[in-house]
């Protein structure tokens, strides 16, 4: 999929700092659209799932988060968080438990069978990655990183 540099045929962003970021929102679209059906359709999970059940396995407390933090990572609101760790729980991936310091705080834990489907499914996702941003690094609203825009129109 090339990635364009417009919104439209009838829309050009008019600084360069715009367009490159446009161009890599685009990507992250495709990537994410891609990664979506990848992982749906060969390990039954949404990219969201995914990136929850990645952020426990790999967070450097035994798998486990406070769900506030669990939404910065993904990132997500409060709310749909709620719902997606509602959803990974049903499905034996997570279990929630309330903070015993903080009664406030809500924790989510990543199960053993929430490990074996990250492993399961990182695979997949990485392929994905591999796929999109090879494509993308030889397009030429890529291949000049966002830094040298962010120098060059520094005033925008």
């Amino acid at each position: 999929m090339p990635l364009v540099t417009t919104v439209s045929p009838s829309i050009l962003l008019p600084s360069e700092l715009e367009r490159h970021w446009q161009s890599m929102r685009i990507l992250q679209g495709a990537v994410d659209d891609a990664a979506n059906r990848a992982l749906t359709a060969e390990h039954g999970l949404s990219l969201s799932e995914y990136n929850a059940l990645a952020a426990l396995h790999f967070s450097d407390d035994d798998g486990h988060l406070r769900q506030q933090i669990l939404a910065d990572a993904i990132p997500l609101n409060q709310s749909s968080l709620s719902r997606l760790v509602g959803r990974l729980e049903k499905l034996g991936l997570t279990e929630r438990y309330v903070c015993p310091n903080d009664r406030r705080g809500v924790y989510t834990q990543i199960t053993e069978a929430g490990r074996a489907k990250v492993e399961e499914a990182r695979p997949t996702y990485l392929r994905v990655l591999r796929e999109h941003l090879a494509e993308a690094a030889g397009s030429p609203e890529v291949e000049r990183p966002l830094a040298k825009s962010l120098e060059a129109d520094g005033k925008a």
